[in-house]
């Protein structure tokens, strides 16, 4: 066959090393050797020897899929093969977690992660479980942590000096070393569409970084997450 559609730029080249890695900016590849965890229905493709088995009974998998965040189960994957993580032609990136490192991440930005890593539930101080984008996950240990993002991310520094205010519906993650808190504040945006609520920003104070993505979720969205 010949055209732009089979190029280079679309081939899929033989896997070179186990793991995560990435096949290109909409999507992630991971050859498998023993085990691995994804979001469920992120699976686009796979070739091998692969197992798919659903993360969502009983008490411990309650906790992996509360995890994910907004009710999103999780998946493992077992055996030996590559499988093709994708959603929503979302950009996907990917995160090193290094022993030490602690990432605080918005449910549903997790894409796919290592069986290494280690990941506990975690809500803003103040904030309640349905609030947006305050019901996060924690991954510590070390391996590869897969994420989604609607757009190109933006990674904001923060210091003691400058703390970063957050919309709760933009926010991706965080890095260890920060302390957030929740501010109240009249929101310009609201009284430009004619309201007169209150908006609700996540403050990060310390040192680190924030990962904002370039747009808030819609209500429509909002509600699938």
């Amino acid at each position: 066959m010949k055209g732009d559609l089979f190029s280079s730029e679309h081939v899929v080249r033989p896997a070179v090393a186990p793991g995560m890695t990435v096949e290109n900016a909409k999507c992630l590849r991971y050859t498998v050797n023993g085990e691995m965890l994804a979001r469920q229905g992120a699976m686009i493709s796979y070739r091998g020897n692969l197992q798919f088995e659903r993360k969502g009974q009983g008490v411990g998998g309650m906790l992996k899929r509360a995890v994910t965040g907004e009710g999103l189960p999780l998946m493992a994957v077992r055996g030996q093969g590559e499988a093709w993580f994708a959603h929503e032609a979302q950009n996907c990136f990917i995160v090193d977690v290094e022993p030490g490192d602690e990432f605080t991440v918005n449910g549903r930005n997790v894409l796919c992660f290592d069986a290494t890593l280690s990941y506990r539930i975690s809500t803003v101080k103040g904030a309640g479980m349905t609030g947006g984008g305050l019901f996060n996950s924690v991954f510590t240990g070390q391996g590869k942590l897969g994420l989604v993002c609607e757009g190109s991310p933006l990674v904001i520094p923060v210091s003691p000096q400058y703390p970063v205010y957050v919309d709760t519906d933009a926010v991706v993650g965080w890095t260890n070393g920060l302390q957030t808190s929740l501010h109240r504040s009249q929101s310009i945006g609201s009284m430009l569409r004619g309201g007169s609520g209150e908006a609700v920003q996540l403050v990060l104070q310390g040192e680190g970084f924030v990962v904002v993505r370039p747009s808030e979720a819609t209500p429509q969205k909002a509600g699938q997450h």
